[in-house]
Formats: structure tokens, sequence, C-alpha cells
């Protein structure tokens, strides 16, 4: 990764410097110069960062994701995203470091995650105009964050010269959508979110209004922004902050609003079972390196409740769910346990740099491309394995099951790309269903 800009530019705050042929992170940020590590022991004086209170975060902006990178010691899980502009690959080299990352930005439509998912939203110095269109992306922000979670905002327009106005609109705004400021120090400003229902309506200057339908809370792909706030009362179950178990019990606990939940949590907790099982024997039997430093960044294509990523709570992994926005949007229950993912079409590129995954798995790859109502394949198999191929690190691994006959397929679309194939007929409990495809990225020899 021969680019050195951001340490040209960012080096003097921290974020990234250049020694030899070597790039180092020293942890600083435009915001935190002395390093995240004493900016977060500041805003635990606020926040229970400690005591798994808090999971998951989201930073907006991040930069090269060193907050998010420190939460890891406090067992926070962050995704970091920002978009790809004048510090070019400020995400890939987070994703080289080993932290969850996406590249992303607040434009005109909702982010590709779930309604009341996170536990903290971060900014720190992320120049969202958040009070913009009538606090369009506040409002977006209101989605995103779980009830009783924590907003934090470092840097303009909090208490910044020549921006009295825009810090003024932007407590205006937080008031009326009855956020409790926590506290102002310096330039940063800590909210928290309200447990229950919003205050509105309260006849505030922005004319900021309840939805009439907040059926599509969730529904985040390719889903404009909307210019009302969403009820939380809308969505059922206990998933607000005090109330959703801790971590690490939060993993097991089935969660409670789930729509595939609504007959009960056996299958939830079969699932889970199931997961600790196929994993052991990925290990046991199929010599996949999980659990080792080979292996740090990881994908799961088609993640339905994150029960693959759950039975590698002990490995020093991170993983990415991805819910497919054809599937049923089990997205806020993979949340709800802690893990973090995104909401994605497979028929189109993923938002991420290449060679950026170490490990990427995928259950029924062939459904991810199908119409679910024509049941018709809406781009090529070829393209996807492509795509994954793409975003695989040389020498990463693939792990596919599936029916045989589509196995098969893959295995000889494999060795098209290059990658050495490895086909698994038996496991435990499958009878005959599925095999395992076991693939590795090979070096090219031009």
């Amino acid at each position: 990764m021969p680019h050195n800009k951001i340490a040209d530019r960012k080096g003097h705050q921290g974020w990234m410097k250049r020694e030899g042929q070597h790039f180092i992170f020293p942890g600083g940020g435009t915001m935190f110069p002395d390093g995240a590590e004493q900016y977060i022991k500041k805003l635990s004086q606020y926040i229970p960062i400690n005591g798994g209170v808090l999971r998951t975060a989201l930073d907006m902006g991040c930069g090269v994701a060193s907050f998010g990178g420190y939460l890891l010691a406090q067992d926070i899980l962050t995704m970091s995203f920002a978009p790809r502009d004048s510090h070019k690959s400020q995400i890939q080299f987070a994703l080289e470091r080993g932290i969850p990352a996406f590249v992303a930005m607040l434009g005109t439509r909702r982010l590709p995650f779930p309604a009341f998912g996170f536990d903290l939203v971060h900014c720190s110095r992320c120049l969202i105009p958040f009070t913009a269109y009538n606090a369009t992306y506040f409002i977006e922000v209101d989605r995103l964050l779980r009830p009783g979670g924590y907003l934090v905002i470092s840097g303009p327009p909090v208490r910044w010269a020549k921006q009295e106005k825009e810090w003024s609109d932007l407590q205006a705004v937080a008031k009326a959508l009855c956020y409790e400021q926590i506290t102002v120090h310096e330039n940063t400003a800590i909210w928290k979110k309200p447990a229950a229902d919003s205050c509105l309506p309260n006849g505030n200057e922005f004319g900021l209004e309840l939805c009439d339908d907040s059926g599509d809370l969730s529904q985040a792909w390719y889903f404009k922004l909307k210019k009302c706030v969403s009820s939380t009362s809308s969505i059922k179950g206990d998933y607000a902050i005090g109330t959703i178990p801790k971590w690490p019990e939060r993993l097991t606990a089935a969660p409670s609003r789930s729509p595939l939940l609504k007959t009960g949590v056996d299958v939830y907790e079969a699932d889970t079972k199931l997961w600790v099982q196929r994993v052991a024997h990925y290990k046991n039997s199929l010599n996949i390196k999980l659990g080792t430093p080979s292996i740090r960044n990881v994908m799961d294509m088609n993640a339905l409740y994150g029960g693959f990523a759950a039975a590698l709570k002990f490995d020093p992994v991170w993983v990415m769910n991805v819910v497919p926005a054809q599937k049923p949007p089990t997205l806020d229950a993979i949340f709800d346990r802690g893990l973090i993912g995104v909401y994605h079409d497979w028929c189109e590129p993923f938002s991420t740099y290449p060679r950026t995954y170490d490990l990427i798995h995928a259950v029924s790859i062939e459904s991810l491309i199908k119409d679910p109502a024509t049941g018709k394949n809406r781009c090529n198999i070829v393209d996807l394995m492509v795509e994954i191929d793409r975003i695989l690190r040389p020498e990463g691994t693939v792990v596919l099951r599936d029916a045989p006959k589509v196995i098969d397929k893959v295995a000889r679309i494999a060795h098209a790309v290059r990658w050495k194939p490895t086909i698994y007929d038996k496991e435990p409990d499958s009878h005959g269903r599925e095999k395992i495809l076991v693939l590795t990225k090979t070096l090219w020899k031009l």
C-alpha cells in the first residue's frame, strides 16, 4: 500500500506515520492528538464504557479507525465508516489494521443498518451537517441509535469559532427530540437518547414530527432518508439500553424483535447450537485456521441470526455479518446479540477495498443471487465469484456450504479464477444434503 498521503497530511495529529518502509498508527486523531486511549478514558467519565452496558458502536467519518480499534479493548465492537474522499484509502488502512470498517457516506439514502442497532454513535470532526435539510441527518442518527444510547460529537460545530448558529441549531434539534445533554467539555458534546418514545410533537422550530407509519424502520437498502422521526414503540421487544442483557450475556439471549422469532426461540437456539458444532468441525476436521493469527477479518455472506459469528466469540476475529437485501431482515437480531453487519445485494459490488478479508463464509451461495419470488437468477454466479475474489486477501480462504450440484458447479468456476478447491462430502448431521467447499486463493505467478 504505497499511499503516504495520510501520513503526510495527518502525521502531526497522530493518525499515521511513516517510518522507513513501514506505516505505524500511534492511535491519534484530529480531535484526540494525545491518542484514542486517553480520549476514551475521558468519555468514560460520562458514558458506561466498561461493564458490558454498551457493545455496538458506530463511528462516522472514522479516519483510520483508531477510535474503534481502541474500543475493542473494552469489548465494544465498532462499525467505522468513511467515504473515499481526499484522504483516499483511510478505510483500507483501517481494515489492514484488523478493525471493522466500511466505505460509506451519509447522503440521500439510509445507511445499510437496522433501526436502533447501535448503543453508541460517535462523530469526531466528521463534518456531517446534522441540522441541514430540516435535520434529516440527525433523524437518521436517531433511527440508528438504540433507545437509551449515547451520541458523542467532537469538533465542529461544538463550541467552534464562526459556527455559533450551527452549534445552537444542533442543541435545539437534540432538545426537540428530548435528548438529555450529559456534558459539553471543550469541543465535545455528549447526549443520551430517551429510553421511551420521543416527546414529539412539541411545536419545535424544525417542524420535526413522528412518522405516520414506522413499519419500514429497518428497511435500509436503497431507502431514501425520511424527514420524520421514527417511533420506538412501533417495534416490540426489549432492546433499549438497560433492558437488553449486558455483554456477553446478550450474545446468547434470544433477540426479541426478529420477525422470524415470532413462533418462539426454539429455531434460534437450535441455530446457535448448530453453528457451535459446525465451527468445531471447520477447525478440527477441515483445518480452517480460525483461532490463529492467520485470520482476523471475516465475512459471513448470508448471516441469518449471526450464529456463525457467535460461535467464533473466543477467537481473535471480527465478523462482518451480511444479510442479503432480498431475504428476511434479521440484521436487527444480529445487532441485538452484540454483533455487527450490513444489508447488501450480492448482485452488486460490496463496499470495501480489494483484498481486505481473510476468510469469507457463505451458506447457500446460489440463493444470494436468486429472486425469491420467481426463483430465477438475478445475476450470474460467475460475477459473484469474481467479486468474492476481489475482496479476498491472497492466500485467504472461502468456505461454502450448499447442495452437491451447486458445490460442484462452483468448484469448476474456482479453477477458472485460480483458486485451489477442496470438496468435503461428509459432515455430522448433513445426511448428504450439503457439501462443503473450501477454497484457497493462490498467488498468481506471472
